[in-house]
Formats: C-alpha cells, sequence, structure tokens
C-alpha cells in the first residue's frame, strides 16, 4: 500500500497526539536534532504538539503533514508559513520526522515534495530550513533542491548532551 500525505488539523492533531508523541520519542531517543534531549517523554512529546503545534495550526500559522500507511503514522513535516511582513514570499520547514522503523522508504522525500507543493500554491517563492550538519537528512534535503545558505558551529547541543554540533541553513527557490 502507498504512503498518504495527508494534513493534521486541531482535530486530527488530538486523535493522532499518541501517535505523533511517540515518533517525536522515538526519533530523539535514536539521536534526532530536532530541538529536544533525550530521554523525551511521552508526556513532553505530548506537550509539544498540543501546546506549541496545535495553536499555531489553529491559527493558520503553520501546517503539519503527516504520512501515513494503512492507518498508521509514519512521519510529519510542518510548512511555517507565517513570516515577519517583509517575507510574505518566504516559509520555512520544520521538524521532519520519520519513525525509525520506517526510515529509507521515501517517506521522507514525500513529505518534502508535499510540502514545497503546498508552499508553490500558497504562492511562495522561497523556503528554508536548518539541519545538523553532516546529519543523514541533508542529503535528502540537497536531492531535493535545497542548496547551502551557511553553517552555523556550535548551534545546539545533541541530544544527548554529550556535544554540540553545526547547523546547517538551507533554501530552494520554488
Amino acid at each position: 500500500m502507498e504512503v498518504q500525505i495527508i494534513e493534521l488539523d486541531a482535530r486530527a492533531i488530538e486523535e493522532r497526539l499518541e501517535d505523533l508523541s511517540q515518533i517525536l520519542a522515538l526519533t530523539v531517543g535514536q539521536g534526532a536534532a530536532v530541538s529536544f534531549m533525550a530521554p523525551l517523554s511521552i508526556e513532553d512529546a505530548s506537550l509539544f504538539w498540543s501546546k506549541n503545534v496545535q495553536p499555531e495550526v489553529v491559527a493558520g500559522r503553520r501546517i503539519l503533514f503527516g504520512a501515513e500507511r494503512a492507518g498508521n503514522l509514519l512521519g510529519t513535516v510542518q510548512l511555517l508559513t507565517a513570516m515577519p511582513d517583509n517575507q510574505p514570499h518566504r516559509c520555512e520547514i520544520a521538524k521532519m520526522i520519520v519513525h525509525p522503523q520506517a526510515r529509507r522508504l521515501g517517506i521522507g522525500r514525500t513529505l518534502m515534495n508535499h510540502a514545497l507543493s503546498r508552499a508553490r500554491e500558497l504562492g511562495k517563492t522561497l523556503v528554508t530550513l536548518d539541519t545538523r550538519t553532516g546529519d543523514v537528512a541533508e542529503p535528502l534535503y540537497a536531492s531535493t533542491g535545497f542548496k547551502v545558505a551557511g553553517v552555523i558551529p556550535d548551534f545546539a547541543w545533541n541530544p544527548d548532551g554529550k556535544a554540540k554540533h553545526a547547523t546547517t541553513y538551507m533554501f530552494r527557490h520554488i
């Protein structure tokens, strides 16, 4: 069965909160640099989705996409659409996460392509993102047309708290 990309509105976030939280906690537990420290509890992951993401979705400042197969949520990506007044042409990709057991199956690429299509529909012409320098996602982003804008050393701590990593800022015109 093929992966379907769905848009998760406020109600869908509530209905899928357990799945969303599980994917986030597992992803952080496996070392993903998505702004959280390990171990990330299911409770803290749930708070992220319900207190940070859901209000932004309701306000129309963020779009949350999910990838599912046979009713199982396998990954998510966010498109941040509310930018400062002088940047209405731009949006940002955030928190691309794929369930550890569903990686290397093209789900990240499918999510990214869907987010880029929506950005185009919204009239956006520039998309930005940042990723841990050298992360497995960096080549994926490059293969979908993103180019490196620059690297900031010692940007954030790795989830295990043992070392800091650099962040690569990337952009893509659409």
